[in-house]
């Protein structure tokens, strides 16, 4: 998509030279990309102790243990 922007000089200097881009278009997009990150972690993080997850990863892989058995038998046969 395209758009015009009014983007301080300085601002886009410096995320140009942190991102390691030439290209402003590659250096907005990885400064964008970063922001959204940043921020969902940021939510998820909120949750911590929030949610309590009942998962019994042992059980749960016993049980592929077990399927993955038997697709080699039936393949062996």
């Amino acid at each position: 998509m395209r758009a015009t922007l009014n983007i301080p000089d300085e601002l886009l200097s410096e995320v140009q030279k942190l991102s390691g881009e030439k290209s402003k278009t590659k250096a907005i997009v990885i400064a964008m990309e970063e922001f959204i990150r940043q921020k969902k972690v940021k939510e998820l993080l909120a949750l911590r102790g929030k949610i309590r997850i009942d998962y019994d990863w042992q059980k749960e892989e016993e049980l592929e243990l077990k399927a993955q058995a038997e697709r080699e038998k039936l393949l062996g046969q």
